[in-house]
């Protein structure tokens, strides 16, 4: 599974993103190209980046002209430059002015809430994002403020995996260019006091008869609302008190068989009713405390459809920038083997997994 999710990230960075089919069609000559390279008699060998990209030229406008005026399909492999790296994930003579390096903690929290906004079940897990553009072959100690809430972590292969047993300390020469530097999940010790979320959604959804004529056929109705809360177990890791903003609000709803058809309004941001799959996706944006979203509709049933009682839950997505679900946060990042001193970037990001929401 590591490996297709390897391979799913060397294919965005070579077509970008998203790199659907039309990309891979696209690109077929690269893609059988990368996949020669990445894999040898069904054994994993090359899935760095830095070392396909030494190999593997990515494919650019200027190519995809010449291959459609010449003809001739261009195989964009790359003859040896003379300059082996001895660092597999890093290549050789790497030179940036300026050198800076950027790290996100971004946490991600999967829960089930039920109707009125409890928390009924959560795990809280995270990553470590890096974007580096460093000089030469720089070697980065990076500390955390409170290392003990990290378990059951994973790591790029770039990190001295014994120094962090050890010492809890990550010691790596990073790869050029953006990677993830480390998995992790947090210990439920550390989240002692419980997850209280930053948004309350009360969702109510009604199926029936309604009144007037007998054309009007089988009805419902569907009202959903939504608040920021003042208060949640979020760290504001901007140390300023006040509530945080919440940003990429979405609520997907995800309707039944026997729905024919449904009228949705909203009076923030937009919703779109999908009428083949059933689901309609409202997108409100940024959400704060002043803010009291509703969404409002109604359904036409079909008589013919065996009605369910079943209600699937609704899932909710959001970001909040500058805030941490388990107050992880980084207490060091030193730079040694470059005499430079590069412009060093850290924050917090907290944002939803699985967040769903029951329905009444």
């Amino acid at each position: 599974i590591e490996f297709l999710h390897r391979v799913a990230d060397i294919f965005v960075e070579y077509f970008g993103s998203p790199a659907d089919e039309s990309a891979i069609k696209d690109n077929f000559s690269t893609v059988y190209q990368l996949l020669e390279e990445m894999v040898d008699n069904g054994w994993p060998l090359i899935t760095e980046p830095n070392a396909l990209q030494a190999i593997i030229r990515p494919p650019d406008v200027m190519n995809k002209l010449l291959s459609v005026v010449t003809g001739v399909s261009d195989t964009n492999v790359r003859s040896p430059s003379g300059t082996i790296a001895n660092i597999p994930w890093r290549r050789a003579g790497v030179k940036h002015n300026p050198n800076e390096i950027y790290l996100d903690i971004v946490e991600e929290i999967d829960a089930v809430l039920d109707v009125v906004g409890n928390v009924i079940s959560f795990d809280v897990s995270g990553r470590l994002e890096v974007q580096s553009k460093l000089s030469g072959i720089p070697d980065l100690l990076l500390t955390f403020k409170d290392p003990a809430v990290i378990d059951d972590c994973s790591f790029h292969p770039c990190v001295r995996y014994a120094r962090y047993e050890a010492d809890n300390v990550v010691s790596f020469v990073p790869p050029d260019g953006n990677f993830k530097l480390m998995r992790y999940r947090v210990k439920s010790s550390a989240l002692h006091m419980g997850f209280t979320p930053p948004i309350i959604c009360t969702p109510m959804l009604r199926y029936g008869q309604t009144s007037g004529t007998a054309d009007d056929g089988l009805k419902g109705s569907i009202d959903i609302k939504l608040v920021a809360r003042s208060i949640s177990t979020l760290f504001n890791m901007e140390g300023k008190k006040g509530s945080v903003a919440i940003e990429d609000v979405s609520v997907t709803i995800p309707f039944g068989k026997f729905v024919k058809t449904a009228t949705l309004n909203v009076n923030v941001g937009q919703v779109l009713y999908d009428e083949a799959s059933k689901v309609a996706k409202w997108t409100i944006g940024n959400l704060n405390e002043n803010m009291r979203p509703e969404l409002t509709g109604t359904m036409k049933l079909d008589g013919t459809q065996k009605k369910s009682d079943e209600k699937p839950p609704l899932n909710i997505t959001w970001k909040i920038p500058l805030a941490s679900l388990s107050g992880l946060s980084v207490a060091g990042l030193s730079v040694t083997g470059e005499r430079y001193k590069p412009y060093k970037g850290v924050r917090n990001i907290a944002k939803s997994g699985r967040f769903q929401v029951r329905c009444s």
